[in-house]
């Protein structure tokens, strides 16, 4: 299923479907397509039984129709995905692609492979901001109960490096993230011991001019997973989601909210 929302109308359309039925896609945007990239067939964590895509299905809303275009180098599903002048870079996924890392060229349809993240994860958010790739969060194992990282790293397309900024406040999987004037805002994710869902409401956005952390008031409602962020108009939507932890409670809860702050 794939649902289009109009921000003008305030209304939801069905669009053509996807080719082929998938979860923990990697969705991205370039120069007005939509970009499915990888996923898995089936629900389960183990890797033999996941069913692991390397499919990239390319959706033109002019056209309302769905075209396949190359292959990734690797099947994964569970990664994020951040777009760099055009291009398209995947980063993470579940094991064993938890390291994989690499970047897609929608204009000449090849896919290179890039240095692996240092610290491998899945169910992770990503952003791109002045010519760099963020990667934000996320989990170490296929499984929601599995160890979760507050690590935050950012890839420079231009020397091919890694580096390390500020961790998160607190480790968290299944996080939802965007960038908003030049702000990343993190919502919600998995693992909190405190919530009878194990949920996490809670709202921070990082500064990447002076590496920090600050705290917001948390989300109406908890959610996780939720891969269709955007920015637009000054509001940040958050379509759906799941509300409890795992892999069984998808929702149609659409949040949105107003950043007031700058980080440029």
């Amino acid at each position: 299923t794939v649902q289009m929302y109009d921000s003008r109308s305030n209304r939801w359309q069905l669009v053509a479907p996807l080719p082929v039925p998938l979860n923990h896609v990697m969705p991205a945007v370039a120069d007005g397509k939509v970009y499915v990239i990888g996923g898995q067939t089936s629900e389960q964590s183990d890797p033999v039984k996941a069913g692991f895509v390397d499919t990239v299905y390319e959706y033109d809303p002019a056209a309302d129709k769905w075209t396949a275009r190359a292959p990734m180098p690797t099947k994964r599903g569970g990664g994020a995905a951040a777009v760099v002048d055009g291009k398209i870079y995947v980063a993470g996924g579940r094991p064993p692609g938890g390291a994989d890392f690499a970047m897609y060229d929608p204009k000449t349809d090849r896919w290179t492979k890039l240095p692996n993240l240092p610290t491998q994860r899945n169910h992770l958010a990503a952003g791109a901001l002045d010519g760099k790739v963020y990667v934000f969060g996320g989990r170490f194992g296929g499984g929601f109960q599995s160890e979760r990282t507050d690590a935050v790293e950012v890839f420079d397309p231009k020397t091919a490096q890694w580096s390390k900024r500020k961790p998160l406040l607190k480790p968290r999987g299944g996080v939802n993230g965007i960038f908003a004037n030049g702000c990343f805002h993190l919502f919600g994710g998995e693992g909190n011991p405190d919530h009878p869902y194990h949920v996490f409401a809670d709202h921070d956005y990082y500064n990447p001019v002076t590496d920090t952390w600050h705290r917001l008031d948390p989300m109406p409602i908890a959610v996780h997973g939720v891969t269709g962020l955007a920015f637009i108009g000054g509001l940040i939507y958050l379509p759906g989601g799941g509300l409890t932890q795992g892999g069984s409670s998808g929702s149609t809860i659409h949040q949105v909210y107003k950043p007031s702050m700058s980080c440029h």
